[in-house]
């Protein structure tokens, strides 16, 4: 009688729900617009898979006492381009996931070929899993960057389980998959690329690296804003997010560090993108400055610091009158709100009259500054601008801005002065608390200000 009652047991219905593509939110009904993020027309019907209950579920692994957890002695994989070891922390740490993210064309795939060479090149097997080209596709591009060796073995496969099999079978000392938006589960009949494909993907595949110590690189999509496209999730999984910024149209690429659990989050790396590929940018203050324009209106040096690298920028500002009954005001490589807040404090406290003008202002090559040190830089390069009259080429400015015009310190100053000097300025502006507490004599002239009205006093004068 139990085994009758068994089989005449209906069998549960299998659900359905919506998910949101953008944020991942799910509905029992589908919605013109999501709840969570407020997206139009985001939600897709997939298919719910039953998960197993508290009876059927088995305990897979044992707490034990954090100082009895087994340690490891693997030293970090070395790169071999010192770029990518500055941003990942010194190398690749063995079992880690790595996502890289960047828009189409900007070179992640021609950064995977070269990574994969220089590791194939120390003897060491890599495997490139790429589900959206074929593989003679690869070997082109691999040919033309020069970037083949008889270590590194191709799949072209986007099914998760084939995958992690030959990963299993071959166990390379880099796992590379292009991308992670291509990969399908079978356990689940969405598309590629919907929420629920792109997270199970994600999970098995680190469950795989976690537990045969394979690290991996994951090459993700970014949507028309950005962001990594697939559900948020995605990014708090993985060990390590880098994003591959820049211009198309220029040549610099900028290699950002946005999660790091092995290493600093505020390092970058820098590529110069030519026909043989992308090369590492050494010196990028000196590559950035090449084409300065000397002794132009609008135009001054600001040295920033990114991570523990200083890196001296042209700040660039024009200011025009406009015939529009609204003034513009835009930015590039710089926060739009800050320069903004720094167009009413010039006002208020210099006395300068920026209404009605257009106000442009441009980190030039392709770099984006977040630090508030760049501050002076915008106020110096704006009044240079509406003023017409130059600054020095010689002279480099640096310091926090607040709302009563006074200026702030910053910090790692004395790196600041040293790569300054190092390029030949001869005159540096800086707040009077740095300079107070500044140790290192350099051979510049060092000059203290405490409020912007000082600054422009002494550029113009």
């Amino acid at each position: 009688m139990i085994a009758d009652d068994a089989m005449n047991t209906p069998k549960k219905k299998e659900k359905t729900v919506f998910i949101c593509q953008k944020c991942g939110y799910q509905s029992l009904k589908w919605l013109g617009r999501c709840s969570q993020c407020g997206a139009w027309e985001s939600l897709v019907e997939e298919l719910i898979t039953p998960t197993r209950t508290g009876a059927q579920a088995r305990l897979s692994t044992k707490p034990v006492p954090l100082h009895l957890a087994p340690d490891s002695d693997e030293e970090r994989i070395p790169t071999g381009i010192d770029e990518l070891d500055r941003v990942l922390g010194g190398g690749i740490v063995p079992g880690s996931v790595v996502l890289i993210g960047g828009d189409p064309g900007i070179g992640k795939s021609t950064l995977l070929l070269h990574l994969l060479a220089a590791i194939a090149r120390q003897e060491r097997r890599v495997l490139y899993v790429s589900g959206e080209e074929s593989a003679h596709q690869i070997k082109l591009r691999a040919r033309r960057l020069d970037a083949m060796h008889p270590e590194e073995y191709l799949a072209c496969e986007n099914r998760v389980e084939a995958i992690i099999a030959m990963t299993c079978e071959m166990r390379p000392a880099l796992l590379a998959v292009d991308s992670i938006q291509t990969l399908v589960c079978d356990d689940f009949p969405s598309a590629a690329g919907s929420v629920t494909q792109v997270r199970e993907s994600a999970a098995r595949i680190l469950a795989m690296a976690k537990q045969e110590n394979i690290p991996t690189i994951l090459v993700g999509h970014v949507t028309k804003d950005g962001a990594l496209a697939g559900p948020k999730i995605l990014e708090h999984m993985v060990d390590t997010v880098l994003y591959f910024e820049g211009d198309r149209n220029h040549a610099f690429r900028i290699l950002r560090t946005v999660k790091n659990r092995f290493g600093s989050t505020n390092e970058i790396g820098v590529f110069e993108m030519k026909e043989e590929g992308l090369v590492q940018v050494s010196n990028p203050s000196e590559i950035f400055l090449a084409e300065r324009p000397l002794d132009v209106p609008g135009s001054v040096v600001l040295p920033s610091i990114e991570g523990t690298r200083p890196i001296l920028v042209e700040v660039q500002a024009l200011v025009s009158p406009t015939n529009l009954g609204t003034a513009r005001r835009t930015a590039i490589g710089a926060d739009p709100q800050r320069l903004s807040l720094l167009c009413a404090v010039l006002e208020k406290k210099a006395g300068l009259n920026l209404y009605g003008h257009d106000i442009f202002l441009n980190i030039a090559g392709g770099i984006r500054i977040e630090e508030p040190a760049l501050d002076l830089g915008v106020i110096c390069a704006l009044a240079s601008s509406l003023l017409n009259k130059s600054i020095p080429s010689t002279t480099v400015v640096c310091g926090e801005v607040g709302l009563a015009g006074e200026i702030r310190a910053t910090s790692h100053i004395e790196m600041r002065v040293r790569e300054a000097e190092r390029l030949g300025f001869t005159r540096f502006i800086l707040p009077r608390g740095n300079l107070e507490r500044l140790t290192w004599k350099s051979s510049m002239n060092l000059q203290g200000m405490s409020t912007i009205q000082e600054v422009l006093a002494v550029i113009f004068d």
